[in-house]
């Protein structure tokens, strides 16, 4: 199953962020069709356990598959750092994750690198890791942001008290006169307008979005895996409510999509449950 070139690329997230590696996916790739889901009912990921997160992941790996996939992106930042060496020695389908093409693009970028994530990547190190095995004279400052993803999916996002946030994690980075900062979650990107309100013009934004995308290119033309059939439309799953999920992406979509709800429950029992449709906006 995992050698059709029709199949779809699985792509998860803990909750909205990952709409961000689709937009990419959407412009690297337009051929391709995808099942996207958001583990909402269990987000935020990044004040989890590494054990949790590990938990997690095999439950929506085993449920892709089973979906029929020839590809999983992982568009969560802390799932890569914590559970992608594991299952990929676990599953025989392709698993990218983000911290690898983030870290190549960041030190193309310059040498003095902040990383913003959740608590879990950053207490991970898994950045810093993965800069500095490429350069290692570069300098890597990472700031766990515990705030901001519920803050992006409560829609937040244009809030005075998101700004001041934003302005708390980011002024130690400022401090050490980084030149780079890097989305060490796909949420971020959402917040990119906030940013760069604080930021100096001179700091070069890296959002390793981008480059899983062409990653996840050059992985399916390596495999003889890419679809040249016009795309299905991409199916979207959620552990959690999908009316909250489809309003609050509507933004970023440009449309309402319609969305199912997914009941992933342990490894043995994965039951799927057709939830209310939502129509184009």
């Amino acid at each position: 199953m995992a050698g059709n070139p029709d199949l779809r690329i699985g792509l998860f997230d803990s909750g909205v962020g990952g709409l961000t590696v689709l937009r990419q996916i959407y412009h690297r790739m337009p051929t391709e069709s995808v099942l996207y889901f958001g583990d909402t009912a269990r987000l935020p990921y990044g004040n989890k356990s590494p054990q949790e997160i590990l938990r997690f992941v095999r439950e929506i790996l085993d449920w892709m598959c089973g979906e029929g996939v020839k590809m999983v992106i992982m568009a969560c930042n802390t799932s890569s750092a914590l559970a992608l060496e594991t299952v990929r020695a676990e599953y025989d389908i392709p698993i990218l994750g983000l911290i690898l093409p983030g870290a190549r693009a960041a030190i193309q970028q310059g040498n003095r690198i902040g990383v913003i994530a959740t608590p879990a990547t950053a207490s991970s190190h898994a950045y810093r890791k993965a800069i500095q095995e490429i350069d290692s004279t570069a300098q890597v400052w990472e700031m766990g942001c515990p705030e901001f993803v519920m803050l992006i999916e409560t829609n937040q996002i244009h809030s005075k008290y998101t700004r001041q946030v934003a302005q708390s994690y980011l002024q130690p980075l400022l401090d050490q006169k980084i030149d780079t900062l890097v989305y060490g979650c796909t949420h971020y990107r959402h917040l990119e307008s906030v940013f760069r309100s604080i930021l100096p013009s001179s700091v070069k934004i890296v959002d390793p979005a981008e480059y899983i995308a062409i990653a996840g290119e050059q992985e399916l033309e390596l495999m003889g895996l890419k679809s040249n059939r016009q795309p299905s439309p991409t199916r979207f799953c959620v552990s959690g409510l999908p009316h909250q999920f489809a309003e609050l992406s509507q933004q970023w979509l440009g449309c309402l999509p319609q969305v199912e709800k997914v009941q992933i429950n342990d490894l043995s029992d994965l039951s799927i449950t057709l939830n209310a449709q939502f129509l184009d906006s």
